[in-house]
């Protein structure tokens, strides 16, 4: 599969593993690039930018393919040392990366100077319009099925993909909504040069969590997800569990909850543990709605070689039907 996304990444397919916060590790990054696709590390998963080198490194022992690394820059009370992140990442040579949030125009031109390739995370067509002029290289665009932050817009990949791709030069990758081959023949359909997963590489083999976290996510159904925190208009989508569920019941009070009452519930180190004990009732567990396509717990090379058969086979069966 060859297009702009996987020659710009350098990968053998347009498959991007979401660089998600506790779950974008070493064993999970390696084992996407070694299937084909482009692993990634979450920058702000580790506790501090030396250990980031140091998981970098780590990543390099298991795979020689193409991974990138996900920074997120989202307003927080205690800020991480972007800075230093950013002298890290590009100390270590890494080629391309992820970024997320309200990125300033001197970040990506500091990248662009070091020959790195930007994957830019947006929710809605202004957004990206307003990346591409700032010079990133891929769009990855956000559904509002996604798992994490869709935005506060509410719309859906069905209609945010083809728009997106209809106002932008530069390659669009679908993200949110997509768990198998049939979405991704959907979003490539659609216009988009890639997918973006995270909530169905969790429930992989090699994903750094909990068996139970997994089984979950295997449980689960399409409905089985909330958005909490839309009161705030810093909505995310999570698992339904008895923690989200207690901060929607917060949010329906008259007047709302400050995140000051909301704060020991979403806590991130709380979600944290639940990802790594599997006590998935006891912290927050960011997911999107494909949990409810989710019925196996493959390898990533499996996942991978199965979705990318099972996309070749729904785009030859729809031409089928045009050559009719």
């Amino acid at each position: 599969m060859k297009n702009r996304v996987t020659e710009l990444l350098g990968i053998r397919y347009p498959i991007v593993q979401g660089g998600m916060q506790w779950v974008g590790r070493a064993e999970l990054a390696a084992a996407v690039s070694n299937a084909g696709g482009l692993g990634t590390l979450g920058a702000l998963t580790q506790p501090t930018p030396e250990d980031l080198a140091r998981e970098i490194e780590r990543c390099r022992t298991m795979t020689d393919q193409p991974f990138g690394v996900n920074v997120t820059m989202l307003p927080t009370v205690n800020p991480p040392p972007y800075e230093r992140i950013f002298d890290v990442i590009l100390a270590q040579g890494i080629r391309v990366v992820e970024t997320a949030g309200n990125v300033p125009k001197a970040v990506f031109q500091r990248l662009h100077a070091a020959g790195v390739v930007i994957v830019h995370k947006c929710t809605s067509v202004r957004h990206a319009l307003a990346a591409e002029k700032r010079g990133v290289d891929i769009v990855s665009i956000d559904g509002f099925e996604c798992a994490g932050h869709p935005g506060e817009e509410d719309v859906p990949g069905l209609v945010l993909i083809p728009a997106a791709a209809s106002a932008l030069r530069v390659p669009v990758i679908a993200s949110g909504g997509i768990a198998d081959g049939r979405g991704m023949a959907a979003a490539l359909s659609l216009g988009a040069e890639g997918v973006n997963m995270g909530t169905r590489f969790v429930a992989t083999r090699e994903a750094p969590v909990h068996e139970d976290v997994k089984q979950a996510l295997i449980a689960a159904r399409e409905n089985d997800t909330r958005l909490i925190m839309r009161t705030l208009r810093n909505s995310s989508r999570v698992l339904l569990n008895p923690v989200s569920e207690e901060v929607l019941e917060l949010e329906r009070r008259p007047g709302g909850a400050a995140f000051e009452v909301l704060r020991p519930l979403v806590n991130g180190q709380r979600g944290r543990a639940a990802l790594e004990s599997g006590d998935t009732r006891n912290g927050l567990i960011w997911a999107g709605m494909v949990a409810g396509l989710i019925d196996d717990i493959p390898s990533c090379g499996e996942l991978i070689e199965r979705m990318v058969g099972q996309c070749r086979a729904r785009l030859a069966a729809a031409a089928v039907l045009v050559a009719g």
